[in-house]
């Protein structure tokens, strides 16, 4: 936990032309804050793959930021994945945030020749040796499909055995819960950087289907609070802002080495949680 820190931010691809125009802006403006690397998220089963790609070499060639695609296992073959690893690698990428990825509705339980993270992980080095710098994801609160905290926490040590780099976290609410898994996963034997994931708070309602979707808590002070906030966006903003903060502040005095932010696409939240923490541009 004593590397150097690191910052970035995670957008997803867009549907549409001028959503991808609105995109880049919002790149091009937290490009100033020079952060280390840009992510872009991978559609379920793959279904983003081509607006993951376009938008990755848009981020690495125009936006001059290095730019580092997600990459799922799901819905994908040895061959379709081996295709995309040339195609990033001949870009000048040099980062990959390996995943199972999301089951498309429908699919079932298992569709692709790998299976879990680790496979990919193992894949992509076998592939392309150290050409990648190789980000997990990691559930400080669990994976909302894992058997328990246990299953869980050992199936995300065998994931960085298998060649991980670094993980990025799953948000969360609670900075506990990030140094209790930290910790937990470094007597297993886990040495790499865990960077917190970052979520702002700007909409209640979106940020309570995300939370349960993804087995993110929110705590029940926050959720009252914001509740009671009903309509008034400024004052969820307002308050969001300043909860995020704290915590921010109190996983970097405890040791953090660096944050992510999910952006959803937007700059200000961000920067704003940013510009309160003085982070270095």
């Amino acid at each position: 936990m004593s590397q150097e820190r690191r910052y970035s931010f995670e957008f997803f691809p867009t549907k549409t032309d001028a959503g991808h125009e609105k995109l880049m802006g919002v790149a091009r403006q937290l490009a100033a804050y020079n952060p280390d690397f840009f992510s872009c998220t991978y559609g379920a089963g793959g279904s983003t793959r081509d607006r993951t790609l376009n938008t990755v070499l848009q981020l690495e060639s125009e936006v001059k930021v290095p730019a580092a695609p997600h990459l799922s296992c799901v819905g994908d073959t040895k061959a379709e994945l081996r295709t995309l690893l040339a195609e990033y690698k001949a870009a000048g990428i040099k980062r990959i945030v390996a995943l199972r990825g999301d089951l498309p509705s429908g699919m079932g339980m298992a569709s692709g020749e790998l299976r879990y993270a680790s496979d990919l992980v193992e894949f992509i080095r076998q592939e392309t040796a150290d050409h990648f710098h190789l980000e997990v994801a990691a559930y400080p609160e669990m994976h909302p499909q894992a058997r328990n905290f246990e299953a869980d926490l050992a199936n995300f040590v065998h994931k960085v055995k298998a060649g991980a780099d670094s993980a990025i976290t799953q948000y969360f609410f609670n900075a506990d819960s990030y140094f209790y898994f930290v910790e937990r996963a470094q007597k297993l034997g886990m040495n790499i950087p865990v960077v917190p994931g970052i979520m702002p708070i700007t909409n209640y309602s979106k940020l309570a289907r995300f939370s349960d979707a993804c087995g993110a808590e929110i705590p029940r002070w926050i959720r009252k609070q914001l509740e009671a906030y009903a309509d008034d966006t400024a004052s969820i903003q307002a308050f969001g802002e300043e909860v995020i903060t704290r915590m921010c502040e109190q996983l970097l005095q405890g040791g953090a080495p660096g944050l992510h932010f999910y952006t959803l696409n937007q700059a200000e939240p961000s920067l704003a949680i940013w510009n309160n923490l003085k982070l270095p541009r």
